[in-house]
């Protein structure tokens, strides 16, 4: 049975069968109603969403007009996967850059406005980008028909491109292995280019960047989680421990302590104190926040089993600094992932003055202390940040893969995208050559492309 794709401008599809949990809370519905809600993406936040739609045995049309307000999506009996798409004027909240391609398009007077955007807003966590009907599992049928939607969507709004960003390594893989040929909504979006001949295909490239991520494991201990901070400190040179221990010494020798709490456990009054700390994140760079805290409302009311806040209390009992996390939570043994990594996700952090040493220990110690207690597996402090490298966090390979639709610019783009890899891959290893781990725990690297 073919499959067929729709653009759809709502979430109103979710009714139409059961779903997968997703990998990370990330790609959860609650969290992104949150950001539907509060206004976080939407055409006036420069992230207007298309979802493309793949599903099986129906009459649908495929090529439905954006200016459809009612896409027929209840008349879908076999909905097969979603991949949210992003139609922007901007790079903000992103994290893998393409600004240098924007400005070789202006050289040449070309427009590289809008751009098409596949990832979770805001938010540089690898993982899923597709949600899958149960019973469903990634294929290249699915990603070529999902393809096959962006394409689409990019010739009605004239687009120059498709990102991918953060995508898993499974769907890297998947992607540049598809051959994906040009049809007619292809040749449409560039028919006046009549002295460019194109080719058979135009390419999904790769590029790869570097995350620092902490994982608890205990090479001499046959692998075994930590059983506490001090058992991952003993994993270290004896240098390295002795800063570490010393940082979190000028803390306490501040008058500061610090408090976790999860869930239902954060009271309102801890997450106004949050938005306050975290609105200083911008305010001190001159910037209004991505998020409200209506966004952060939402949360706490829709998915709270998948929070932790990490509060910094002065000596005289007052909040002058928050850290919150969210956090994969175990699922039944019905749940075919159920052996999948559980990851600690550092998010958002803000302070109301300047401390000594704090911001490592309420973004990285008190997380990975939380991680080692609930048996997390994983530790993802958030993006770049190379002092992260000397406390433990072990370089990681992320994944983004693009299509760009004008072929005059696809040879340059093609040959960044596989030079940057090796560039990449030569800082992976100089990190890892970095890393304090003594010599029965350092981590295998990985040199793969």
């Amino acid at each position: 049975m073919s499959l067929q794709y729709a653009l759809v401008g709502d979430m109103s599809w979710q009714q139409q069968t059961q779903w997968q949990t997703p990998d990370t809370p990330f790609m959860s519905f609650a969290f992104w109603q949150a950001l539907i809600d509060t206004g976080a993406i939407g055409e006036d936040a420069g992230w207007l969403p298309i979802f493309i739609l793949v599903y099986r045995d129906t009459d649908i049309t495929h090529a439905a007009s954006l200016t459809d307000e009612n896409l027929p999506t209840t008349d879908i009996t076999e909905p097969v996967a979603v991949m949210p798409v992003f139609v922007k004027g901007h790079h903000r909240g992103e994290y893998v850059f393409d600004h240098a391609w924007a400005e070789a398009y202006g050289r040449y007077g070309i427009d590289y406005y809008p751009r098409l955007v596949t990832s979770v807003p805001y938010t540089p966590i690898t993982g899923e980008r597709l949600w899958l009907a149960q019973g469903e599992s990634l294929s290249t049928e699915i990603i070529n028909m999902a393809m096959a939607g962006v394409d689409d969507l990019a010739q009605q709004v004239g687009a120059s491109s498709w990102h991918g960003l953060f995508v898993t390594p499974e769907l890297a893989t998947l992607a540049a292995s598809t051959d994906i040929e040009i049809d007619s909504v292809i040749e449409t979006l560039y028919s006046k280019l009549t002295s460019v001949a194109l080719s058979t295909a135009i390419p999904i490239l790769e590029r790869q960047g570097c995350q620092f991520l902490w994982q608890n494991k205990d090479l001499i201990n046959n692998a075994q989680p930590f059983a506490s901070f001090d058992d991952f400190l003993m994993t270290l040179t004896a240098k390295k421990r002795k800063n570490i221990r010393a940082e979190r010494r000028k803390v306490t020798a501040q008058g500061i302590y610090c408090v976790r709490k999860c869930g239902d456990d954060i009271s309102d009054d801890d997450w106004k104190a949050f938005y306050h700390c975290y609105v200083m994140t911008y305010a001190v760079r001159g910037q209004q926040p991505y998020l409200t805290a209506d966004f952060f409302t939402a949360l706490a009311q829709t998915m709270p089993e998948h929070i932790m806040l990490a509060q910094a209390y002065d000596s005289e009992g007052e909040i002058i600094a928050s850290s919150l996390f969210l956090y994969d939570v175990a699922h039944d043994t019905c749940d075919t992932k159920n052996t999948r990594k559980r990851t600690l996700y550092g998010r958002y952090w803000g302070a109301l003055g300047e401390y000594d040493s704090l911001h490592f220990e309420l973004c990285y110690y008190q997380g990975i202390e939380f991680a080692i207690e609930q048996g997390l597996t994983h530790f993802d402090p958030g993006t770049q940040g190379e002092h992260k490298l000397i406390r433990g966090f072990i370089p990681t390979t992320t994944h983004s893969l693009h299509r760009i639709y004008d072929p005059r610019f696809v040879p340059a783009i093609t040959d960044f995208c596989a030079q940057d890899r090796i560039r990449m891959a030569d800082y992976r290893q100089q990190a890892h050559a970095a890393l304090p781990f003594n010599a029965d725990n350092m981590p295998d690297f990985d040199s793969s492309l």
